[in-house]
């Protein structure tokens, strides 16, 4: 996502939009962005990001039908989300995306694939869901590879923490299920805990087991860089009870 003066990737917020967290579960540690994807936000971020508004997204209207809607937060350059909306037209797919870089790989991708069924929410993840998702209107959500925050003193930006769990249990309909994975062990038995003790969602692969590699799921780059580096990954999977 581009910072609050970039209008192109990010529009401001209209009035009485939702005010942002005090704490967020990103920093901005952007790398380098390249001509192509800064032309790519300024080709594309209007056909592809819907920005905040001050009442919950009207999504029918949005992709123009109504369909089954799974949305990933932090998904990058998009290798997920585009391979399920190219292998599902059925559905439709939400991302949410605050880091510049990634969002112009991935809006290159949208336009070169031509692709209907997605569109990007530019912000924090947790303030978007809450205010611009309506309730029991999700029927799946994908968590892969959320920062770790390994600090102790940081752990508190945890993305996982029982505040969004019961954020998503809200947006999620009758047995939506949550796919999550991450390369950090801690933070995957954290995950499990905070899980179980919201009680509204059930482990299908079993209470404290870690679930099978969904066979869907595209190894993306960071994946690959987990295993150059001997990181074993954890994949956790949920229903909603």
């Amino acid at each position: 996502m581009a910072e609050a003066t970039d209008r192109t990737a990010s529009p401001p917020p209209s009035p009485g939009a939702p005010p942002h967290r005090s704490i967020r579960s990103y920093v901005r540690r952007e790398g380098r962005i390249t001509e192509a994807q800064q032309q790519a936000l300024a080709t594309w971020s209007q056909r592809f990001c819907i920005g905040p508004s001050a009442e919950p997204f009207d999504f029918n209207a949005i992709f123009g039908r109504d369909a089954e809607r799974y949305l990933e937060v932090g998904c990058g350059a998009g290798e997920v989300l585009i391979a399920l909306a190219s292998e599902h037209p059925e559905n439709d797919y939400l991302g949410v995306e605050v880091y510049r870089p990634g969002l112009g790989r991935l809006l290159r991708g949208l336009a070169e694939r031509k692709l209907k069924n997605i569109r990007i929410l530019c912000g924090d993840a947790p303030s978007l869901i809450e205010y611009q998702v309506s309730d029991q209107s999700l029927a799946g959500v994908y968590v892969f590879f959320p920062d770790p925050w390994p600090k102790k003193r940081h752990h508190k930006r945890r993305l996982m923490r029982p505040d969004f769990v019961a954020l998503l249990r809200r947006k999620l309909c009758s047995h939506a299920r949550v796919f999550l994975a991450t390369d950090w062990e801690d933070y995957a038995q954290h995950i499990v805990q905070v899980m179980d003790e919201d009680g509204g969602f059930v482990n299908l692969a079993g209470r404290a087991v870690y679930a099978p590699r969904p066979r869907w799921r595209p190894l993306t780059r960071y994946e690959q860089r987990a295993h150059a580096r001997g990181h074993r990954i954890r994949e956790i999977l949920y229903a909603l009870a």
